[in-house]
């Protein structure tokens, strides 16, 4: 029964009761399949054709702000570098059967590979609570989410940069400074690439970290800084293209 989850199982990944579930069910909205005892289980098919449909950067959000976290639905969770890897090989496959992404496919993975590994590489061995990153797309939406519950970057700057004490400047020198050219490590320096090319292509970014996001626009290198009212713990992004 590895492919199947039971209902409790399934309203824990989608935060609902087992009521709204039963309910879906009537409406056709999530089926179910029954045990010879009468059980419902989900099938894991049905279960991420639903989880496709939904808005997966609120459900990211909701992750990165909780106060405790659970592991993200498996769709969703890479544990470690070599499984977010193999999902960014098969997206890019995905993306390559696109022919108006011909031009975009490549830099599109760049990007999301660039974010996704700052993740490991910033809390390698210094996970708060859940290790690993949740990494969600879309490509009828175009979109593209990866979060953490990291160290987040004003802890991981702060090591090499220890004047900066707030999120805000620290996700500025992030996306603006060459923080250190120390081979091979390069701490930081990705995100300047991230905003280079953006400045030069059709893709946008949100980024947030602590209580601080940043958006930057398409085929515009220029940031938008501000302060949110809640903080999360680690990153949060959203790749559009």
């Amino acid at each position: 029964m590895n492919n199947l989850y039971s209902i409790r199982q399934v309203a824990e990944i989608l935060g609902k009761n087992i009521i709204t579930l039963r309910r879906w069910e009537k409406a056709g909205k999530l089926m179910s399949v029954r045990s010879n005892g009468g059980h419902r289980y989900y099938q894991k098919d049905e279960i991420e054709r639903f989880l496709s449909k939904q808005d997966i950067f609120k459900m990211a959000q909701k992750w990165v702000k909780a106060k405790d976290a659970k592991e993200p639905a498996d769709i969703f969770y890479c544990p470690t570098s070599d499984v977010f890897k193999i999902r960014l090989i098969r997206l890019e496959k995905e993306l390559m059967s696109y022919p108006k992404l011909k031009e975009l496919y490549s830099l599109i993975i760049a990007l999301a590979g660039e974010i996704g590994n700052n993740s490991y590489d910033h809390n390698l061995g210094n996970w708060p609570d859940v290790l690993g990153i949740f990494f969600g797309h879309n490509v009828q939406t175009r979109q593209i989410i990866l979060a953490d519950r990291g160290l987040g970057v004003l802890a991981t700057l702060k090591t090499i940069k220890p004047e900066l004490n707030n999120h805000y400047d620290a996700l500025k020198v992030a996306f603006t400074e060459t923080v250190t050219s120390r081979s091979p490590e390069h701490r930081g320096n990705g995100l300047k690439f991230v905003r280079e090319v953006i400045a030069n292509y059709d893709i946008s970014l949100i980024f947030e970290t602590g209580n601080a996001r940043l958006k930057i626009g398409p085929r515009n290198g220029t940031l938008h800084l501000r302060r949110v009212k809640k903080s999360i713990h680690g990153c949060l992004a959203l790749i559009q293209y």
